[in-house]
């Protein structure tokens, strides 16, 4: 059974920065073929893709982040990072890491991820 853990959140103002790291348990990133992606979820609004990365090694972004937000692996740790700079009050939302095993490429559609983190909140002041 895949298990994730989100860590990292917290409170910013906006223009600063914060790193989510998600810890994986149950498979190894550096073995399988997996998409793993971040998402996250504003109140009253729907989950949304945020950033994927793939067991080949590509990654894609919402448009709303690009160019602030990095997603990056850790096969040795077996943990997933968001480096998120530059951060707005639109970006407050709990963040979500979620895993897809078995699967090359990435996607940033939530309804085909098979394992979820707790999630991490996030905020941000203007």
């Amino acid at each position: 059974q895949v298990q994730l853990v989100e860590s990292g959140g917290g409170s910013v103002q906006a223009g600063g920065f914060l790193r989510l790291s998600c810890t994986a348990s149950g498979y190894d990133y550096s073995n399988y073929r997996y998409q793993l992606g971040w998402f996250r979820q504003a109140p009253g609004k729907e989950r949304e893709g945020v950033a994927a990365h793939s067991s080949d090694g590509t990654a894609g972004y919402a448009d709303s982040v690009k160019g602030r937000f990095t997603v990056s692996k850790d096969n040795a740790k077996n943990t997933l990072y968001l480096q998120m700079n530059s951060l707005k009050p639109e970006d407050t939302a709990v963040y979500y890491c979620a895993a897809r095993v078995g699967y090359s490429g990435y996607s940033l559609d939530p309804d085909l991820y098979n394992y979820w983190g707790q999630g991490t909140q996030v905020t941000v002041s203007s």
